[in-house]
């Protein structure tokens, strides 16, 4: 008959057995003095970034609705209001990264130390719950930031990204909110969606399933293709504000020649010839 002191070092050694398998309790984040952050998952860390690449927001040109609705909800989220998930789409090199974060400067040089921004990669969308229960407790509220958000035919994990945005049992923190950039507006390719509608036995319903996750942002922020007038102004900006002195005739001939040979006219391409023009010139980018 097995006594309690037999019994006893077996239990001791099937609860440290035990404890050994269990996942070590998540710790608090330890954030490190910033106003912005990278998420990386593996360990799950919060690396601060010293100083953001990003362009001042009077130098974004063509985008002046945009910029006011974006920085009018991300004035009133960091007061302590309510605010919208913003989905920034439409074309590329058309400003949607460069205003969230020009946005994100605006705010925390009005309100220091209320507002952080916090990068997160597509790929470490699943891990999106664990950065949300990290960030629930933290007096500080937080702008989460995915840049060229997009899934295709095989990913599934749009499906928990709805549940975190809005539809879940606990719902978004209040004191976080997210603003992605896209291509597509709904995130998803059109052929995708088709698909869906062509082979369900209920086409309404699967396309319903497809698009709902782009309801899940109430801020929908169209960007789209400048004509050459908006080029030409963000070319003048950018050379005003960089001291790069070049006959206008001469800026405006070569900014177009640039951007025949890119085959698009943008803010990105503008950047970029302003970058090249920069360089040959001899001036820093300060």
């Amino acid at each position: 008959m097995t006594t309690e002191t037999q019994l006893l070092p077996l239990l001791t050694r099937i609860a440290e057995a035990l404890e050994r398998l269990a996942p070590p309790p998540a710790d608090a984040l330890a954030l490190a003095p910033a106003d912005a952050y990278v998420w990386h998952a593996d360990p799950d860390r919060l690396d601060p970034v010293a100083a953001v690449n990003r362009v001042e927001i009077d130098l974004l040109q063509g985008v002046e609705r945009q910029r006011d609705i974006l920085l009018d909800n991300t004035r009133r989220f960091a007061a302590g209001l309510p605010a919208n998930n913003a989905l920034l789409w439409g074309s590329r090199g058309t400003g949607k990264s460069s205003l969230v974060k020009a946005v994100h400067a605006v705010v925390c040089a009005q309100k220091p130390g209320t507002l952080a921004l916090v990068e997160i990669h597509r790929e470490d969308i699943p891990t999106l719950p664990r950065l949300l229960g990290r960030l629930k407790g933290e007096p500080r509220r937080f702008v989460l930031f995915c840049d060229d958000l997009s899934f295709d035919h095989d990913d599934a994990h749009y499906k928990s990204l709805k549940a975190v945005l809005e539809g879940g049992i606990e719902g978004r923190p209040d004191n976080v909110v997210f603003y992605a950039t896209s291509n597509r507006r709904h995130l998803m390719p059109r052929d995708m969606i088709e698909n869906e509608r062509s082979t369900a036995i209920n086409p309404g319903e699967a396309v319903e399933e497809k698009v709902s996750l782009s309801d899940r942002f109430g801020l929908w922020l169209g960007f789209h293709n400048c004509d050459q007038a908006t080029y030409f102004a963000m070319i003048d900006g950018y050379a005003r504000r960089f001291g790069l002195d070049l006959p206008v005739e001469q800026l405006r001939a070569e900014a177009v020649e640039w951007a025949v040979t890119r085959g698009s006219r943008s803010g990105r391409v503008a950047w970029q010839f302003i970058q090249d023009l920069a360089g040959r010139l001899g001036k820093p980018l300060r």
